[in-house]
C-alpha cells in the first residue's frame, strides 16, 4: 500500500475478547455494518487520484485508505453478545454468491459536508447481494434503518467551518475511472473507536469469500 495520508496499519483488539467494559461503559456494545472492501490495487489507483486533493485540502477529516468500504446495510450500535448470530447465516450467504464486478468512478458529495468516489459495474447484483444481505438481518431479529442502497465509497467529511472543499475535491475527482475488480470477500465490520471528534476506527470481525474463490 502506497504511503499517503489516511493509511494507518495499526491493530486493534478482537471484538470478541478486547472489549472492556471497565474502560469504556459502551464497551458492551459495537457500530456494526456489512460492507465489501475495494483490493489494494483499486484503492491505491484512487489514492493516486486524490494526491491533490489530500495537498489541497488538508484540513478535511480523510478516512484511513485501508478503511475505504461500500456499506451493504449499517445496522448501528449492537450489544455485543448479538454480533454472533449474523456469522452462520452471513458466510452461507456469501458461499451462495458469486463475486460482483465493480470499479470506482467519479467522485460527489451528500448535503456538501461529505465526499464520495462512486460505484460502477454490475450494479444489479450489487443491489441483489445487499437485498440478500438486510434479509439475512432482519432473519436475526436485529432491527436496524433499512435505507435504500446508494452505492458509493466515503473519502472525507469536511470540517463545520470548511463550506467549499468537499464540493471542490468532488469535482475534481469527476473524470477518475478506476479498473475493473471482483469483489472477493462479504465483511462483517465494527468499530467501538472515534465516538468522539476524532476519525472512526474500523475492524473486521469476521469475512467470509464469494462463492467461486
Amino acid at each position: 500500500m502506497t504511503d499517503l495520508p489516511g493509511s494507518d496499519t495499526d491493530r486493534r483488539p478482537d471484538l470478541h475478547t478486547g472489549l472492556r467494559t471497565d474502560e469504556d461503559p459502551r464497551a458492551s456494545t459495537v457500530r456494526v455494518f456489512i460492507a465489501l472492501a475495494p483490493p489494494d490495487e483499486a484503492k491505491d489507483e484512487l489514492a493516486r487520484a486524490l494526491r491533490p486533493a489530500y495537498d489541497a485540502y488538508p484540513r478535511m477529516r480523510w478516512n484511513r485508505i485501508e478503511d475505504w468500504h461500500i456499506t451493504l446495510a449499517f445496522l448501528g450500535e449492537l450489544p455485543v453478545a448479538t454480533v454472533p448470530l449474523l456469522q452462520a447465516p452471513l458466510a452461507a450467504l456469501a458461499a451462495s454468491h458469486r463475486p460482483v464486478e465493480l470499479s470506482l468512478r467519479g467522485g460527489g458529495h451528500f448535503d456538501e459536508r461529505v465526499l464520495w468516489s462512486g460505484i460502477d459495474g454490475e450494479l444489479d447484483a450489487l443491489h441483489r447481494l445487499a437485498a440478500g444481505v438486510r434479509a439475512v438481518v432482519k432473519e436475526c431479529g436485529i432491527p436496524f434503518e433499512d435505507r435504500p442502497l446508494r452505492p458509493h465509497l466515503t473519502l472525507a467529511r469536511a470540517r463545520r467551518d470548511d463550506p467549499t472543499s468537499v464540493t471542490e475535491a468532488a469535482e475534481g475527482l469527476s473524470g477518475f475511472t478506476g479498473r475493473r475488480w471482483p469483489t472477493e470477500r462479504l465483511h462483517l465490520v465494527g468499530s467501538n473507536y472515534g465516538r468522539g471528534p476524532g476519525p472512526i476506527r474500523y475492524q473486521d470481525i469476521r469475512s467470509w469469500h464469494f462463492g467461486g474463490h
